[in-house]
Parts: structure tokens; C-alpha cells; sequence
């Protein structure tokens, strides 16, 4: 008995089982499977749910998002909407507009996917770089999030008007070719960026977890996404990324992601390793 009342006191301990609790619950009713997220981000991902909930704990909450569809999509959007900016790592971008451009020009169709789109700022921001490139026209872009409620705003092309001086700077250090605010039309509290930048672009809800490939593409762009996820789930989702990158496709991760060490890791040539882009070679 010493020993249980022991476990039971112990509020780490309960934490963990009442998180292990909650996620098995959602993946058992909704089907989404965070149970192989990085822990330490979703405990206190979750810890803030608790809080803008107003419930004293993860098991009252885990009873809110059960029976309650609007809480289960905040729920979501917590969980799945990172930091993102637009142009976000300007050498990224420049990267891309030197090293990538010239190789995607050779292709008479151009198909990328955005993997993690959040509110849609990294998709305005390759439409705006296909666009300066003269590819925008042949290209299709598709825009994929587990949050419908952020591909809801991403479909907007609305951002804060406030974030515009931070999105312009990082678009001339990119490399912009014309005056940013060419893009969009602003009022006093936001900007929207012209609507035939999203004339090529396609924004759907795909979780990748456990959702298919549904095509093949050049470039696949899956940036600050892994970083949320334990090793087992990196390298299913890998699985995954390498299965629609077709061969001499390119691969873009985040400054943190690599794919040092995982079982795809011989699939792929640094195509320039500072700055995390991989070419598929078989």
C-alpha cells in the first residue's frame, strides 16, 4: 500500500499516465496519433490546453475533448501549428532560388508539397519565389496541415499587418527581386496577399501519421515538423516523404532535422547539407 499511495503522490508519474491516457483516447476516437510525439512538447503543449480551458487537469480535459468537438479542434491546433513566418531562415530561401530553381526549370511541370503548412505563410512564400523565377505557372503547390482550423486562415492569405516589416525583411534577405509590398494590400490590422498567388496552390487537411502519399513531387519541404516527433515516428514519416519524392526530387528540412542515421539516410545526396536540402537518389 506504501508503495502505491507512493506512485500515486508522485505528480510526475500521474502526469505521464494521464497523458499516455489522453492521447491513446484521441487516437481511439478521432484517429489522430499523437502518441509518438516528442514528450517533452506535448507535456507542456498539453499543460497549456489545461490551462486556456480552464480545467484543473489533463484527465478533465481528455472528458472535454471526448465530448466536445470545438475543444478536440483547439486541441489540434495547439498540437499541430509551430512558429512560422514568411521567407522564415532567409539563406533557406536563397538556397533554394540558386541551387533548386536551375534543376526545377528542367521539369515542363513542377509539383511541390508543403508538409506542415500551419497558416499558410511558407506556401505564400514559395508562390511569391516560384513566381520571381518564372515558374509559378506550371507549378502546383500543395499545402497540407493536420489543422483544418489553420489551413482555414491559410486560405485567407491574410496575416497580421503587424508581422509585414519583419516578412519584408526576411524577403529581401532572401534575395526578393521587386518591393515586397507588391504582394498585398493592407488595412489597418491586415495585410492579404493578392489571390493569384494562390491560383496554383492547393491547401488540405493530411496528417502525417497516418495518412498516405497522394502524389509524386520535385520538392517536398517538411521544415520544423520532425523536431515534434520521437524517432520511431521520424522515421515513419520518412517512410512517407521518401515514397512521393520522386527520383532526383529534392528534400528541404529544418535547421535542426537531419537525416543523419536513419534508415533512408543512403537514399539521398547532400544537395547543400548547410542548409538542409537533400536530393533523392534512390
Amino acid at each position: 500500500m506504501i508503495d502505491i499511495t507512493l506512485r500515486i503522490e508522485d505528480e510526475f508519474f500521474l502526469e505521464r499516465v494521464e497523458v499516455d491516457l489522453l492521447l491513446e483516447a484521441i487516437y481511439r476516437t478521432y484517429g489522430f496519433d499523437f502518441r509518438h510525439y516528442a514528450r517533452g512538447s506535448i507535456h507542456r503543449r498539453i499543460r497549456r490546453r489545461v490551462e486556456a480551458e480552464g480545467v484543473g487537469t489533463i484527465s478533465a480535459l481528455q472528458e472535454r475533448v471526448l465530448h466536445d468537438l470545438a475543444c478536440m479542434e483547439r486541441f489540434v491546433a495547439d498540437l499541430s501549428v509551430p512558429t512560422t513566418a514568411m521567407f522564415r531562415d532567409p539563406s533557406f530561401y536563397r538556397a533554394l532560388r540558386a541551387k533548386v530553381m536551375p534543376t526545377l526549370r528542367t521539369y515542363p511541370f513542377v509539383r511541390i508539397w508543403i508538409a506542415g503548412c500551419s497558416t499558410g505563410e511558407e506556401a505564400y512564400s514559395i508562390a511569391i519565389l516560384m513566381d520571381e523565377e518564372g515558374l509559378y505557372e506550371r507549378t502546383r503547390i500543395y499545402a497540407t496541415d493536420l489543422s483544418e482550423s489553420a489551413l482555414d486562415r491559410a486560405r485567407t492569405g491574410r496575416f497580421p499587418l503587424g508581422r509585414m516589416r519583419e516578412y519584408t525583411r526576411n524577403y529581401i534577405n532572401a534575395g526578393g527581386h521587386r518591393t515586397f509590398c507588391e504582394y498585398f494590400t493592407a488595412d489597418q490590422t491586415h495585410a492579404r496577399f493578392h489571390p493569384r498567388l494562390a491560383e496554383n496552390m492547393v491547401f488540405a487537411q493530411h496528417d502525417l501519421v497516418s495518412d498516405r502519399s497522394f502524389n509524386e513531387f520535385n520538392l517536398i519541404l517538411c521544415r520544423n515538423v520532425l523536431i515534434y516527433f520521437d524517432r520511431t515516428l521520424q522515421e515513419q514519416v520518412h517512410d512517407l516523404l521518401h515514397g512521393s519524392l520522386g527520383t532526383l526530387g529534392i528534400l528541404g528540412l529544418g535547421p535542426r532535422e537531419s537525416l543523419r542515421s536513419l534508415r533512408h539516410e543512403r537514399c539521398y545526396e547532400a544537395f547543400d547539407a548547410e542548409q538542409k536540402l537533400y536530393r533523392r537518389v534512390r
